[in-house]
């Protein structure tokens, strides 16, 4: 039998912890993301992938007087020397370096399609060409061969690349970054140029300059795309901190201009020439149109594009009688005309992540830029006393040329003449080296004079590099002279306006609360309807109280139905509660008014914002808010069993975002929201026919913040849910109890034991068969109730022909409910409802 062999051999075996191997091995590849891919690093602004490709072009020469050379080409030597990753996401990385709508000063210049501000893709890498632009080559590339920065070794160790670029300029911030690392992100705004190099300069003369004053110079990021900066708070908040939300708005006029086919009608439009920074034009118009289709902007007659390649101009018309300013406001709330950009000031520190405020940035860079000078002017100064040493020597042999003849004629070989003139003339051995290479003609009298004035200009130029290395007052001056020349080649005029703080104010208003108020000019008295198939009715009030019960659900769908009504005001807030346990605003002014009972309504889930309406959640109910909500508290219930005791007045305030009010574990979803009052008692049950009772107090049932995850609410057996809860004010209330399989009883509150939170619940319902599950719990305090049904049937139930059971018992047969089908959800019709309306 043949001997097995020893794969690990005694003595080398290393027993390591699982979580302790995991833990280092996924932080050595986080950094390597960090490190390696994801963040910038602070002196040259760059990730690894754009030094790349700019070094690259730089090594084949592609600068801005040379040809442009096709793209492939570049990625092609960029992926064999230096990247080994996908030609595609290298290519991506020069397409951005190209584009002027992405780059504040693009640092390539490209021939042919590299997209657009459409989202348009750029033609493939072997149709489009390109070369290093002036800036790029200039302030990133000219002081590449000096010894200005180190040299590693690439991947396979068959070339040399540099660790860093010698920027001249802080492209960190005039261009900025954005990447997603493990852990952490950059999102740094592009700055102007002429802007950054005065803080720079101000900075180099005043280093304890105040942050008031540092901002006056740079007073916020300048976008490639323009656009309008509202207010100064998150750019101060951004530069201080190093963390900052900016809010951008484009630029919109209202113009009067000239429609129909003889163009001879005049009519008011909105006429778009700027979007803000990363805003997709093409998504942004298709958004505008898709919100006047669902009735959510108003007063909109026609929307199209006339940009050409003079700029941007997105016409907006209006209808005859719509508010232009209204319709602004609209499209600002509503849409990415006016959105935030989270800076986050992060970059590579010493090869290490770190936030910087703005004051940092340019701190960072200064010092790089200082250090990679006086690398320069090393190597610059060892170069030219070098050669004057040599020319030292060629004028030496010039004034000594009768000897220096005599001992080449009497020498054997070379080796013996450059002993000689070394030992007779002084020379050192690189001396003797120049004058026996030294040509014929540099013995005629113009050459000597060339050899004179050389030695003379590096005798200067050696002085003057003594006198930089030696004194960092004249090593500032210096660099304030190369970024003032810099400036004037490359600056230009400011894109970006920044408004005042009055428009800042008004903003944080309308991203608040949704800007009905400049729709409605004056708050109206409304009714709302909502239907079980997710319709919302906004009805006006004729005048007259609500109260009357309606004599039809005209309008509605097929087996649709009104299940909660409300009187409210236009100027008043709702919430909308989804399933994954998040809360959306909107105000009733916000909600299409609907013109005759005849009409449906508008589904509610398209009434919230994108990220709402686009994703998986469903409306679990909604609720209004009034002005005062302090004695108002929310009860949220999981499928789970678990329950969550809220303050109405966190509900208040919020975004379009959206807010989180109760988070889960495992496969857990929002089952229902109710108010609540202390005192009540809550009654929860399980899809097993138990039902828990206990008192609504600060012991039983705790207010919680809004982060908590909630408390289990009863205890449920494997493969059990909760199916709902009610909160009653009075132990002889009846709870109506519906099962899947059609038995239904009623059933008073004081039967069931008093319990605690988490307690195991009392079996109230005895099941026909073991199949059956109950479906539904509600309160038997109103009049009828509707069975949604497996077969998508409808079926309406009077309360009061429900027989009362004990505990025990497992309720009437209903009729109404066929043996193949099977009761999916118990709704309670209201029993009253708004009246006068029109």
């Amino acid at each position: 039998m043949a001997k097995q062999l020893n794969l690990l051999p005694a003595g080398q075996v290393i027993p390591t912890a699982l979580h302790t191997e995991m833990q280092r091995s996924y932080l050595e590849y986080a950094m390597s993301v960090i490190v390696g891919r994801a963040l910038p690093d602070v002196r040259d602004g760059l990730k690894p992938v754009h030094r790349r490709i700019l070094y690259a072009m730089h090594e084949l020469g592609l600068t801005p007087d040379r040809p442009y050379r096709k793209c492939a080409r570049v990625v092609g030597d960029v992926l064999g020397k230096y990247h080994p990753h996908g030609d595609q996401a290298v290519y991506d990385a020069l397409v951005r370096l190209v584009q002027d709508f992405s780059s504040r000063y693009p640092m390539l210049a490209g021939h042919g399609n590299f997209g657009s501000v459409d989202n348009d893709p750029p033609a493939a890498m072997r149709y489009t060409e390109t070369r290093l632009a002036p800036i790029g080559n200039e302030a990133m590339l000219t002081e590449i061969g000096e010894e200005t920065v180190d040299f590693i070794g690439n991947f396979d160790n068959s070339q040399q690349e540099p660790v860093v670029l010698p920027a001249q300029l802080p492209f960190l911030l005039l261009n900025g970054a954005s990447g997603i690392a493990v852990g952490m992100a950059t999102n740094i705004p592009p700055h102007n140029l002429g802007e950054i190099i005065d803080g720079l300069v101000t900075l180099i003369d005043q280093p304890e300059l105040s942050d008031d004053k540092l901002f006056e110079l740079i007073p916020g990021p300048d976008f490639p795309t323009g656009g309008e900066i509202i207010g100064s708070t998150g750019i101060r908040e951004a530069y201080t901190t190093g963390r900052g939300s900016i809010t951008i708005r484009g630029i919109a006029q209202i113009e009067e201009i000239q429609t129909g086919v003889k163009r001879s009608r005049r009519t008011t439009a909105i006429v778009v020439t700027e979007l803000p920074y990363q805003v997709n034009k093409a998504g942004w118009i298709e958004k505008v149109a898709e919100l006047v289709n669902q009735g959510r902007i108003e007063g909109i007659g026609d929307l199209r594009d006339e940009s050409d390649r003079q700029g941007m101009r997105v016409v907006i018309e209006l209808k005859r009688d719509a508010d232009p300013q209204v319709v602004l406001r609209q499209l600002y709330h509503h849409t990415s005309l006016q959105t935030n950009f989270g800076a986050i000031f992060l970059a590579l520190v010493d090869g290490q992540p770190r936030q910087l405020s703005l004051r940092q940035l340019l701190q960072e860079f200064l010092s790089f830029r200082e250090q990679t000078l006086i690398r320069r002017y090393t190597h610059d100064l060892n170069r030219a006393e070098s050669r004057v040493h040599l020319v030292e020597g060629l004028l030496t042999a010039l004034s000594h040329l009768d000897e220096v003849i005599a001992i080449l004629r009497q020498a054997s070989d070379g080796s013996t003449a450059k002993i000689t003139l070394q030992n007779e003339l002084q020379l050192s051995e690189a001396q003797a080296d120049a004058i026996l290479a030294m040509p014929m003609r540099r013995l005629t009298g113009l050459e000597q004079q060339n050899l004179q004035t050389e030695f003379e200009s590096l005798s200067e130029q050696i002085q003057t590099l003594r006198r930089l290395l030696s004194d960092r007052h004249e090593l500032l001056k210096a660099l304030k002279k190369d970024l003032r020349s810099l400036r004037r080649k490359f600056a230009d005029s400011r894109r970006t306006r920044i408004g005042t703080q009055e428009a800042e104010e008004q903003s944080k208003k309308s991203s608040s609360i949704p800007n009905s108020e400049f729709r409605i000019p004056n708050s109206e008295e409304v009714a709302l309807e909502f239907t079980q198939k997710g319709y919302v009715r906004r009805l006006a009030v004729n005048g007259n109280k609500p109260g009357r019960k309606p004599k039809s659900d005209n309008g509605l769908m097929e087996n649709d139905f009104v299940i909660q009504t409300a009187a409210t005001k236009t100027d008043e807030n709702l919430v909308v509660f989804t399933s994954g346990g998040k809360v959306y605003p909107l105000q009733v002014g916000d909600i299409p008014p609907s013109s005759g009972r005849s009409l449906r309504g508008t589904p509610l889930i398209s009434l919230l914002p994108g990220s709402a309406a686009n994703g998986t959640e469903s409306i679990v109910t909604q609720m209004l808010l009034p002005p005062e909500t302090e004695n108002i508290q929310a009860l949220f219930m999981t499928q789970l069993g678990r329950v969550k005791r809220l303050a109405a007045s966190e509900l208040q305030n919020l975004t379009n975002r959206g807010l989180t009010v109760v988070k889960f574990k495992d496969e857990d979803r929002l089952l229902g929201v109710q108010p609540i009052e202390p005192g009540q008692f809550l009654i929860l049950a399980s899809a097993g026919g138990r039902l828990l009772r206990f008192g609504i107090d600060d012991e039983q049932l705790p207010i919680l913040g809004r982060t908590a995850m909630g408390m289990q609410g009863l205890r449920l057996r494997k493969q059990e849910e909760m199916v709902g809860g009610v909160a009653i004010d009075d132990l002889k209330t009846n709870l109506l109890l519906v099962t899947q399989e059609g038995y239904a009883k009623r059933i008073p509150a004081h039967v069931l034991r008093q319990g605690n939170r988490g307690d195991i619940p009392t079996q109230a319902l005895a099941f026909a068969s073991k199949s059956d599950r109950l479906a539904g719990i509600v309160s038997a305090t109103i009049s009828e109730v509707a069975l949604l049904t497996s077969n998508q049937r409808i079926v309406r139930l009077p309360v009061d022909k429900i027989g009362k059971w004990g505990k025990e018992g497992t309720g009437d047969r209903l009729r109404e409910i066929k043996d193949n089908e099977k009761i999916i959800s118990v709704i309670a019709i209201p029993a009253t409802t708004s009246s006068g309306m029109e």
